[in-house]
């Protein structure tokens, strides 16, 4: 096996956070209690996806907001929060005070775009306003601007009994340079570099340049941190799908593999007009995945990961997959479990 060129920093993992209709409350408390767990382990961050009139978290920042009350250590994060569904000033307040709550824990990661489904949902989203909402890279630096302290108002001071503030209250120093950007585009890490913010790469990416996954994602970090002030001290946090083996039961292993080969299709040529490019799914022994990751052109240039729990499986097999991360597949990339 070849050894990384320097043993892997942070450890994290990402969860959709799914849910009953009929029993929404499980969902949520089963979401905690694998954070929870995360921190036992030794996890340096927690993840939380966001999903909109689905069965997935669709507030994470409630959800972490929970989570920073029931752990004292592990970092709380989101991957990602689309801000096209949100208002940057009110967000702002939202992600400093959950920040506050968690003593400096929380690692807000977003993303640009329209809605999902847009047009089936801006009149429930935007009535008014709609068809003239920006869901570009503007929405960002305004939420990153109010979140780094600038005014959002030229009004403050004392007005009869209340005292009012020019800038987002509570401010949450140090938040700001915790902001991170989900990218799958050149154009993203670009961005995201210029404004100083950390960069996200997932198993999702666009392919401009190559139709090969890692050589793209590699190619993403590097223009990132070419635009970035930190330049190769930037941060960047991969996220691929791993699903070690290693305590899984017969059945366990079967279903990940079955779960594995349905996606693997999708894998072999760019998907769509968008032309985005999904990495496979890392089955096996952790020896067997940490032999692939050092492989891959994209890890071997990032000390950080969140790795990405499968969509549908039980609690029992988040269990099992994060206990086999953080005890074996951790320690063969040699990473060391927090204190």
């Amino acid at each position: 096996m070849p050894l990384p060129s320097h043993p892997l920093r942070k450890l994290g993992f990402l969860t959709i956070g799914l849910f009953d209709e009929a029993d929404p409350r499980r969902g949520h408390e089963s979401t905690l209690e694998i954070i929870e767990l995360g921190e036992r382990l030794g996890f340096d961050s927690a993840w939380v996806r966001h999903r909109h009139l689905q069965y997935g978290i669709s507030s994470p920042v409630a959800v972490l907001a929970a989570a920073s009350q029931r752990t004292s250590r592990i970092e709380l994060g989101t991957a990602v929060i689309p801000v096209g569904w949100e208002n940057p000033l009110r967000l702002a307040e939202d992600l400093a005070t959950v920040d506050i709550l968690s003593g400096g824990r929380l690692n807000p990661g977003v993303s640009v775009g329209p809605p999902m489904h847009y047009d089936q949902v801006k009149q429930a989203l935007y009535p008014d306003t709609g068809d003239v909402e920006d869901f570009g890279y503007a929405r960002v630096e305004r939420l990153l601007d109010f979140v780094r302290g600038k005014s959002a108002t030229d009004f403050s001071g004392v007005e009869g009994f209340e005292v009012f503030s020019d800038r987002v209250q509570p401010h949450a120093a140090g938040l700001g340079r915790r902001m991170w950007y989900g990218g799958g585009s050149l154009r993203s890490a670009q961005w995201a570099g210029e404004h100083g913010m950390n960069l996200l790469t997932s198993s999702v990416v666009k392919a401009e340049e190559s139709e090969d996954f890692a050589e793209i994602q590699r190619s993403h970090i590097r223009t990132f941190r070419a635009h970035h002030p930190d330049g190769d001290r930037a941060r960047v946090s991969q996220g691929l799908v791993v699903i070690p083996t290693d305590s899984a039961s017969p059945e366990q292993r079967e279903k990940y593999e079955e779960y594995a080969l349905k996606r693997m299709p999708r894998t072999a040529t760019p998907q769509g007009p968008a032309r985005m490019m999904f990495a496979p799914d890392l089955v096996g022994t952790s020896e067997e995945i940490a032999e692939r990751l050092y492989a891959h052109a994209a890890f071997r240039e990032v000390d950080e990961v969140a790795f990405a729990l499968p969509f549908t499986f039980g609690h029992e097999d988040y269990v099992q997959i994060l206990t086999d991360i953080a005890t074996r597949l951790g320690p063969a990339l040699g990473w060391q479990p927090a204190a």
